[in-house]
């Protein structure tokens, strides 16, 4: 059986985000894995709407699916997408952070999150492995959140990330192509999509540059201050993307090390078990509201105050 493996871009036609993507599913390709690939800008896609009703659902056992199903193109894409072995996902970064059109697509994913419907029996668990490309004109500095964004939006649909890679300074359309050891590292990023595709899903593992990131789980540069979260979990330190918990300390060389707690992964975003305890917070927030007709009464009541404050627009 072929390994299903798909490309999706959100940059530039045939600029550094594509060609970095195409050569990383050449490589791919040419070990026998049968290639789809997307350019994000080709199809129409909606902002999420906020109305909730797909966690309102979940939350309730009921997989009820995306509001905009029918009105653009985010299903046809998410039932190719879903049925991949591997998908690569390749961005520009604009300050800081990934094109809003990359965004706009996986802020959708709620609709879809695997954990959710794992957890209420609407679809089959399914492992599934990803990369990430992000292209900027910058050093790193600029574009510091970029991977770590895209990797935060991959785990609604259960990727595991097996490696990523930022390709700086390359601010001018197609100007990557100056640059070999930009084309040859992605190139490694498809033989490590396939290499992990081979090896058991449970020896599957991170096959990037092993010191990459202050965080031993995911690999991001991004910590923050532990605070209190739902039902009192509390941890010095977080990894701000996948939610590791623990605390720093310093090395015998004097350098400091992200320690990740015993307990750490109680609800590490990156696995079904984690996310799924997220769904139960929902369910005690969002649903406990809902069932609640004296606060929804409350709200009801003091929500006029505020519509009827109207302000000079432009």
């Amino acid at each position: 059986m072929k390994f299903k493996v798909m490309g999706v871009s959100a940059g530039r036609k045939d600029s550094n985000c594509d060609i970095l993507l195409k050569e990383a599913l050449l490589a791919c390709q040419e070990q026998g894995a049968e290639v789809t690939m997307i350019n994000l800008k080709d199809y129409d896609l909606l902002d999420c709407t906020g109305c909730t009703s797909c966690t309102m659902g979940m939350s309730m056992g009921k997989h009820t699916g995306c509001a905009l199903d029918s009105k653009d193109d985010k299903k046809k894409i998410m039932d190719v997408l879903l049925d991949q072995d591997a998908v690569i996902f390749s961005a520009p970064t604009y300050a800081l952070m990934p094109s809003s059109l990359f965004l706009k697509f996986m802020h959708r994913n709620l609709a879809y999150e695997t954990a959710f419907l794992t957890k209420i029996g609407a679809i089959q668990p399914r492992d599934r492995i990803g990369a990430l490309i992000a292209v900027g004109g910058s050093t790193r500095s600029w574009q510091s959140m970029a991977l770590e964004c895209m990797q935060a939006a991959t785990f609604s649909n259960s990727f595991k990330i097996i490696d990523m890679f930022m390709a700086t300074m390359v601010p001018a359309p197609a100007q990557v192509l100056l640059h070999e050891e930009k084309l040859a590292r992605a190139r490694e990023i498809g033989e490590n999509i396939m290499k992990s595709l081979k090896t058991a899903p449970a020896e599957r593992k991170w096959l990037g540059e092993p010191e990459a990131g202050w965080c031993p789980n995911c690999h991001s540069n991004c910590l923050c201050l532990g605070e209190k979260q739902w039902r009192g979990l509390q941890y010095p330190i977080e990894c701000a993307v996948c939610g590791a918990g623990g605390d720093l300390v310093k090395t015998d060389d004097g350098k400091w090390k992200f320690v990740i707690a015993a307990n750490g992964l109680e609800r590490d975003r990156t696995s079904e078990e984690g996310r799924g305890v997220h769904c139960d917070e929902i369910a005690d927030t969002q649903g406990g509201f809902f069932m609640d007709p004296q606060a929804r009464a409350t709200v009801a009541e003091r929500s006029e105050k505020y519509k009827a404050i109207k302000f000079r627009g432009i």
